[in-house]
């Protein structure tokens, strides 16, 4: 499960990281060379997660969808210094507990 978190974690970073390098070149004027950086870091999101061992894409990827929101807060807070409140943590909360229902729960 370590193997499946930093996994999830990397394709947060890459996923909100290339996000961000596109928001800076397009709505912030920043260099063209930004959105291109941007463009291969979404790429590499897109490799990473074919990494996971779990065998449902769709489950794989609305598992991440939870690590992902809390990956945005961090970004949020430590990039762009947007302190979060109790409502983000409580959120990222409910949303990690939906992470660990559907990657936790017993299937036959």
């Amino acid at each position: 499960m370590l193997y499946a978190m930093i996994l999830f974690i990397l394709a947060g970073i890459a996923e909100v990281g290339g996000g961000y390098l596109i928001w800076l070149w397009l709505r912030e004027s920043k260099s063209f060379y930004l959105g291109i950086a941007g463009t291969a870091a979404l790429f590499l999101y897109g490799v990473i997660a074919t990494f996971q061992a779990f065998p449902s894409f769709g489950r794989v990827y609305a598992a991440y969808g939870g690590v992902f929101i809390v990956v945005s807060i961090l970004w949020g807070w430590w990039i762009d210094k947007k302190t979060p409140d109790m409502y983000d943590w409580a959120g990222a909360c409910i949303c990690l507990a939906g992470v660990a229902v559907m990657l936790f729960a017993p299937r036959h």
